[in-house]
């Protein structure tokens, strides 16, 4: 992490209804533009809501207006007093966080759902920006990481874990227990494939007394065995991964459907 580039701008460690409230502000303000600033009452929804969260919250609406006054304070949300209605909230993670668009969206499933790897991270920021493959992702990650927002969990490669820095120093401390000590492999390395070593007959052996396999075996050679099986266990994983994405999908409609339904009730009422 580079110290002077963190040193340069406002964002700072938050605590989790605090990177809740913004991480809901910045994430309605690009998927439900229409009811954008959020009322107490919708923000309070966005926070509690059951998809795209990780974990559930039950935030009250005492420990919503104590997160909002500290964020309001360090620079990261901004109170819109409008006409004599209700006060709204608006974030302002962009001069805050000094992040882009994509960047943003980054950040946002971050401090919505905690650390994941990043081809999570992918599918899931590209609700909110365009974000076409891991490739277009890769240097965006790379960024934040070089400025210290992000940080990586585990080793580069297949499965690389992410997470955001914006953790208390408790919190911190907990991440690191819990993979500062994992030994992972390297993700280059080639797969150990347990198998029995082929060995040489004895010299002088006669070819005959080489013992055939049983009649009705398989041909294939064992590593060919296990390399199928481990392809077959990663189309099950992306599979499952792909459901998963889809699943939240759906839900992530439902819940746009119901903000664009509280945002007309607020309109008529």
């Amino acid at each position: 992490m580079e110290q002077e580039s963190t040193e340069q701008l406002a964002w700072k460690p938050l605590s989790s209804i605090e990177r809740r409230v913004l991480g809901v502000l910045v994430e309605k303000a690009k998927t439900t533009p229409d009811a954008y600033p959020l009322t107490l009452n919708a923000l309070r929804n966005g926070c509690n809501q059951k998809s795209n969260r990780s974990p559930q919250m039950d935030v009250s609406e005492d420990q919503l207006e104590d997160a909002l006054e500290n964020l309001r304070r360090v620079g990261a949300t901004i109170e819109v007093q409008g006409g004599g209605r209700a006060a709204k909230y608006r974030h302002a993670m962009y001069e805050w966080m000094g992040v882009s668009k994509v960047e943003a969206a980054v950040m946002t499933e971050l401090l919505l759902r905690g650390a994941q790897t990043v081809g999570e991270l992918r599918g899931r920021a590209a609700r909110m920006e365009p974000i076409p493959d891991l490739a277009a992702l890769k240097p965006v990650v790379d960024a934040l990481k070089k400025r210290g927002l992000i940080m990586g969990l585990t080793p580069e490669g297949r499965g690389h874990v992410v997470a955001h820095a914006l953790f208390t120093p408790a919190e911190m401390e907990h991440l690191q227990a819990e993979y500062g000590e994992t030994t992972l492999p390297s993700p280059t390395a080639a797969p150990t494939i347990a198998s029995h070593p082929v060995v040489d007959p004895p010299a002088g052996t006669a070819a005959s007394s080489v013992v055939a396999p049983p009649a009705g075996t398989s041909s294939v050679a064992a590593p060919d065995v296990a390399r199928l099986e481990n392809e077959l266990s990663q189309l099950k994983a992306e599979f499952a991964a792909a459901q998963r994405q889809w699943e939240e999908t759906v839900a992530d409609l439902r819940q746009r459907i119901d903000d664009l339904e509280r945002f007309r009730q607020d309109v008529e009422g």
